[in-house]
């Protein structure tokens, strides 16, 4: 109601200077003049008051937007259990703070489990599906003893969301993701839904890994009753595991090139001992150099680097023994590490 009642104040004003005025009465051309210079301020008042009330208005959906996706993709511990961890996310819409990618890391009893998605579309669209798949998977990743179990409640609770939220199309709606759990001794395994596989960050050596077909992504066709996790191998002291999303590699420059993102791995690991922290914010400034700062898809990015930091389990923070520096340049990208 305040807000309008400076509008109702000016439109009264005209009203009654074009009624009780006997200058706005006259039909000579300086008096025509006079009221014309009288409507015309009237009208860039209330112009003026509408841009400000409406920069008001989307400057608080901005914070409420924000403190939504905090709440939501909270930032990653920065190590649990002997990983030191970082994670970043870049949204396709500008001046956006919700995209539809989401990732999480938790210590569980049975090695450190970690979620990368990516829901179809982006922006406040995906926000439920996003909301309801991390709320899943953090309750799944402590209850579950295997992989499998873990992504049968990731598709209930997809399937649920889907009925309640959008009933007319949830047909058309799908995730991609990808479930990846590092146990204390190095080992690495994954189940995967049509996303990409991440890479291992060995040294100043980059590899894909790759060990199997990935599943088609969550919410297309059911899954198998008996799922199996692929091993990818062991991370071991000082080797990093790289988890993305396909906004990453299909980013796109002006002239329609491919973001090199193998290229940029390379680059960003020439420095050792590895930090997740220096990597990550060399990829994402790549990335944002790369798109001119506005990517055409959602980004996110996770980094698991197995070091000596220790913690207790799923702690926040941590003391580790590379503690790098970040880099110069860091990118206005939405970091979510510690």
């Amino acid at each position: 109601m305040r807000s309008l009642g400076l509008p109702t104040v000016w439109g009264a004003a005209a009203v009654t200077y074009k009624l009780a005025c006997p200058l706005a009465q006259e039909t000579g051309l300086e008096a025509r003049i006079v009221t014309s210079a009288v409507f015309f301020a009237v009208g860039t008042g209330l112009i003026l008051h509408v841009r400000q009330t409406l920069l008001r208005e989307l400057r608080q959906l901005r914070r409420v937007a924000g403190a939504a996706q905090s709440a939501l993709l909270r930032p990653p511990p920065s190590c649990v259990d002997g990983l030191d961890v970082a994670a970043a996310q870049l949204p396709s819409e500008s001046g956006a703070a919700i995209g539809g990618d989401l990732y999480e890391v938790v210590a569980t009893e049975y090695g450190v489990r970690a979620v990368m998605g990516d829901v179809r579309g982006h922006g406040i669209g995906a926000f439920g599906t996003v909301a309801a798949l991390l709320g899943c998977f953090r309750e799944a990743a402590h209850d579950e003893k295997d992989l499998g179990s873990v992504l049968h409640r990731l598709e209930r609770a997809l399937a649920r969301h889907l009925r309640q939220e959008q009933p007319a199309g949830a047909a058309e709606e799908f995730v991609t993701l990808l479930l990846v759990e590092i146990r204390a001794d190095g080992e690495m395994t994954a189940l995967n839904c049509g996303h990409p596989w991440p890479y291992r960050l060995s040294g100043t050596d980059v590899a894909q890994l790759a060990p199997a077909d990935p599943h088609p992504p969550l919410g297309v066709f059911p899954l198998q009753a008996e799922l199996s996790a692929v091993g990818l191998g062991y991370l071991e002291h000082g080797d990093a595991l790289f988890l993305f999303t396909d906004g990453a590699q299909d980013a796109r420059d002006s002239r329609g090139r491919f973001f090199p993102l193998p290229h940029a791995l390379t680059r960003a690991v020439r420095d050792t001992p590895l930090s997740s922290q220096t990597v990550l914010n060399r990829i994402t400034h790549d990335l944002l150099h790369h798109t001119r700062g506005g990517p055409a898809d959602d980004i996110a990015l996770l980094i698991l680097t197995k070091s000596r930091c220790t913690s207790f389990r799923g702690a926040g923070n941590c003391a580790t023994s590379h503690d790098a520096p970040a880099a110069d340049d860091a990118p206005p990208a939405m970091n979510h590490s510690a």
